[in-house]
């Protein structure tokens, strides 16, 4: 029996001496001397490894600063079924009667750390995830198209590809909450883990503010490490919060190096966020920053369709066409319009047309933003000569960017106040009397060309349409 015990001392003793040289090889001599020389190795047994740590703060300085370096040593030595528990010495003061000094007794307490080691405990997590956001019901265009397919292939390897953390960003309205559900909901479908879980920074904050009054920092710090995918929307309110950032980097620097994977989203880029740590910046562009752009007209038409199913067929086209072109850069404005547009008309029997449209925008656009100008005119006709913007100030000569610059001198001579000399420097320097010769050719060729008459017009009523 006794010779048996021996063997199981042997054994345990053996594996924490090389979990010890590997250790060494990683952190400096002073602290391998100061935390990792006092630590005794208690037991090994169904590939857990007790070891005994003076005490709790001892333990606790392991967790925060060396958690990676136990994790990489178990794993190496005792590999993927290895775990790691704690043995702790526990000081508890005790008031002897009749006596006027106080003496320590010490007991044993195992603290079973699922945090450490490769086999991490697996624990449900409440979500938060929003079941209605999916990729399906995520309209792709070229407004969305790179954060969409990252989301895709993280959701397919979430912390398995180059985009961790996945910074996903672009204005208010635009489809970031959405992504961020529908990659969460994806890899919880595709049951690459349960573990996932979704709050916005309001929530985090909350979370830090009750931690620090409770004294439990170190606990939810450790929490987080259960969470295989954390996604943390609005980043950029974090800004001036030097506390709660402090714990989200040592938050985000634990669970990168675990591999677990990181979304968030702002609405500006990381190299704009002001009031965050440098080092916060630093870590949130390492894997991939994808932006949100404005939507392009179809992909607001095709967005309204998905949403609205049959309903949106009662709306006329004409009435469709006028909102997606006037609610651009908001797709919750665009969606709310569509429904007071179609509510108005069931509740007060009125006929979906124009008027409505215009009566019902009226309260979701600010009027002075109604002025047309020159970038819009610019955007209209390039579109419609499927020409790069830039071109119209070029000095190019082929036929179809003369046509579209000439047609831009036009209508900007029609629906802008601009003086004949603006115009003409915003078409690349160009000087009056050739603003003047292009409205004069347009004008000439309207006259001759009926089709030509037809595309004008049809540019026009876009333009009038985006003044309301």
């Amino acid at each position: 029996m006794i010779r048996i015990e021996n063997e199981t001392r042997e054994q345990h003793t053996q594996t924490w001496d090389e979990c010890l040289q590997i250790i060494k090889e990683i952190v400096a001599e002073k602290q391998f001397k100061t935390w990792f020389e006092p630590i005794k190795a208690v037991k090994l047994e169904d590939d857990v490894l007790t070891i005994q740590v003076p005490n709790k703060f001892f333990y606790e300085w392991l967790e925060e600063h060396y958690l990676s370096v136990l994790r990489k040593a178990i794993l190496k030595v005792l590999g993927n079924k290895g775990r790691l528990e704690y043995l702790i010495m526990v000081e508890n003061h005790q008031k002897i009667s009749g006596s006027n000094y106080q003496t320590q007794q010490f007991q044993k307490n195992v603290y079973k750390n699922p945090y450490a080691a490769p086999g991490i405990k697996k624990v449900k997590i409440h979500h938060n995830l929003n079941k209605k956001y999916t990729f399906e019901s995520y309209i792709e265009g070229d407004c969305n198209r790179l954060a969409r397919s990252a989301g895709k292939a993280v959701a397919e390897r979430p912390g398995g590809t180059a985009f961790n953390p996945l910074f996903i960003y672009g204005g208010v309205g635009l489809g970031k909450t959405h992504l961020a559900h529908a990659i969460g909901n994806e890899i919880i479908d595709k049951g690459q883990s349960s573990n996932v879980l979704y709050m916005n920074t309001d929530q985090f904050t909350t979370q830090i503010i009750q931690a620090i009054k409770n004294n439990t920092i170190s606990d939810l710090i450790s929490h987080f490490q259960l969470i295989d995918v954390l996604i943390v929307d609005d980043i950029q309110f974090l800004a001036k919060r030097e506390k709660t950032q402090e714990i989200f980097f040592n938050i985000f620097n634990r669970m990168h190096q675990s591999g677990k994977q990181i979304i968030l989203t702002s609405d500006r880029p990381p190299k704009d966020l002001d009031g965050m740590e440098d080092r916060l910046i630093s870590r949130f562009k390492w894997g991939l920053s994808a932006d949100l752009q404005t939507p392009e007209y179809e992909t607001r038409v095709a967005i309204l369709q998905d949403k609205f199913g049959i309903e949106i067929e009662t709306v006329p086209a004409n009435v469709l066409e006028y909102v997606c072109f006037n609610i651009k850069n908001n797709i919750r404005e665009l969606e709310g319009v569509i429904i007071s547009i179609i509510a108005q008309s069931t509740l007060n029997h009125k006929d979906i047309d124009i008027d409505l449209a215009k009566e019902i925008i009226k309260k979701y656009v600010n009027p002075s933003s109604k002025e047309v100008t020159l970038d819009n005119i610019k955007k209209l006709v390039a579109d419609h000569f499927e020409v790069p913007v830039e071109k119209l100030q070029g000095k190019t000569r082929k036929r179809n960017i003369v046509m579209a610059r000439q047609l831009s001198m036009y209508l900007a001579k029609q629906y802008t106040s601009k003086s004949l000399k603006n115009i003409g420097e915003n078409f690349g320097g160009r000087d009056h009397s050739t603003v003047i010769y292009s409205v004069q050719a347009i004008q000439n060729l309207m006259d001759t060309d009926l089709i030509f008459k037809d595309q004008v017009e049809e540019i026009e009523r876009k333009v009038s349409m985006s003044l309301g």
